[in-house]
């Protein structure tokens, strides 16, 4: 084989370092960028908050989200690097937040108020409750077979088996004994083995003259599963029951809990803080970013005047390096505010029959109608769109709600997936809960308005709200 040199022309995309900062700070979220902003506050001696009321040197705008930079740079600090290096190597990028904060190396979640375990709750009765030795080992056994919904999740022969051993025989009577004290703990219907006896277990706790408790109780020990299948007809014949007699036993079943472990998990609270404002102003709708979603950062202009432009020592080299880190960071931030206003913008300028009529208004419409308007590629739309939230005068909604697919209508038109769910959940709310419509009937009433869905598209849509069927919607009035 003969080797030779040959020369070709091409051209091909290579990202700058600015660029990959850029990008990286537009998929963040507010929560995310304000942490990302602190932590090149502690690290940057260039960078500082802008004080409330100060005015910027170059006189910029909310719009460019409040970061503003100050025209100190010495000439030679070059305002481009090339583009066959990474930001990482040229500066100590900060690392990207992922929800924890670290200190000396470990990293630990943001301290929040540490709320009670079921477990813990559990065994918190059990050190208040008189018990022999061995019947605390057996109950310490049965709280840690039960499950985060409260059911046990072991056989008492399971437990039986890993608490016997040679030198100790445990009898299962006393472990069936020991379940029934275990089982009047709080939250009531705790330890049950199944929902037919956590149900029992809360009902049998009820005062006796709570009325239809002993239908309650027939009902849900042997007819349960007529309950689950909606077979009223045949409850009220098993029971002897009226239809409305039937209809207060059922009530009564529907105040218990079929998970009673569900009343001591709490999730906390999730905080968000809209990037974009909507409201109507003189007929017509205004968009504009949230001023306080956006950390307000400038050049230190007082150790800026210390670069020395002739000095090539390690403290003026090190200087020169965080003036442009943080001359970067502050473009990056104004380049980020300006694509998501101009995201935004066009989104609202789309969907404005929805910002007017709600969401059966709401037209079709994907990335790539966004990115052709803007001028921008289908990527970074989904960038901007990515856990950004828009604050409207009908709710809270993240910028991704608005796109969605569409269904062609009979006049040729296009309706939107998200309009076909808010006609279905309309339909649904005012149907006769005695003969709900079937999936194929929502299908037959779309169709007379022009819109043209499957059975199993209504059945996709309905599961996609959690609707249950139509045999589960079905009751007695």
């Amino acid at each position: 084989m003969k080797q030779s040199l040959q020369l070709r022309l091409g051209q091909h995309l290579t990202m700058t370092p600015q660029l990959q900062q850029a990008i990286r700070l537009l998929q963040l979220s507010t929560m995310e960028l304000q942490m990302e902003v602190q932590e090149a506050l502690e690290s940057n001696l260039m960078l500082e908050l802008e004080d409330e009321g100060a005015s910027s040197t170059t006189g910029d705008s909310p719009a460019d989200g409040g970061a503003s930079e100050q025209d100190v740079a010495p000439e030679d600090i070059p305002s481009e690097l090339p583009v066959d290096s990474a930001w990482e190597d040229i500066y100590d990028g900060v690392p990207v937040h992922h929800g924890g904060s670290e200190v000396n190396g470990t990293e630990f979640e943001n301290p929040r108020a540490e709320s009670e375990t079921l477990k813990d709750h559990l065994l918190w009765q059990l050190g208040l409750t008189r018990m022999s030795e061995l019947d605390q080992v057996i109950a310490t056994a049965i709280i840690d077979s039960i499950d985060e919904g409260g059911y046990l999740g072991a056989t008492l022969e399971d437990i039986h088996k890993s608490l016997s051993t040679p030198e100790l025989e445990i009898d299962l009577a006393e472990i069936a004994a020991v379940l029934h004290q275990v089982q009047n703990f709080d939250p009531v219907g705790v330890a049950a083995r199944d929902p037919r006896e956590c149900l029992l277990i809360q009902l049998r706790q009820r005062p006796d003259n709570t009325p239809w408790l002993q239908a309650a109780v027939t009902l849900v020990e042997d007819h349960l599963d007529l309950l689950g299948q909606r077979d009223y007809a045949q409850l009220m014949r098993l029971l002897k029951l009226e239809k409305e007699e039937l209809q207060r036993v059922i009530e009564l079943i529907k105040t218990l809990s079929p998970r009673p472990g569900d009343a001591l998990q709490s999730n906390p609270p999730e905080y968000v803080i809209p990037d974009v404002i909507v409201r109507k102003v003189k007929g017509t709708w205004r968009v504009e970013l949230n001023p306080d979603a956006f950390p307000k950062v400038r050049v230190n202009s007082q150790y800026a005047s210390l670069i020395r432009r002739a000095d090539n020592s390690a403290d003026n080299n090190c200087l020169k390096t965080h003036l442009q880190e943080a001359r970067w960071l502050i473009k990056s931030l104004k380049s980020r505010s300006e694509t998501l206003l101009k995201v935004a913008t066009c989104i609202v300028k789309r969907q404005q029959a929805f910002f007017e009529y709600g969401e059966e208004a709401m037209k079709p419409m994907v990335l790539h109608d966004i990115a052709e308007e803007v001028e921008m590629h289908e990527s970074t739309i989904s960038r901007v769109t990515t856990q950004k939230f828009m604050h409207t005068p009908r709710g809270l909604y993240e910028l991704k709600y608005f796109f969605s697919s569409h269904v062609h209508t009979e006049s040729g038109a296009e309706c939107s997936s998200t309009a076909i769910r808010a006609l279905l959940k309309k339909l649904i709310a005012a149907e006769n809960s005695q003969k709900p419509l079937s999936d194929s009937k929502l299908a037959a009433i779309l169709s007379e308005q022009g819109i043209k869905v499957a059975r199993r598209t209504v059945a996709k849509y309905r599961e996609s709200m959690a609707i249950p069927s139509s045999s589960e919607r079905k009751s007695l009035m």
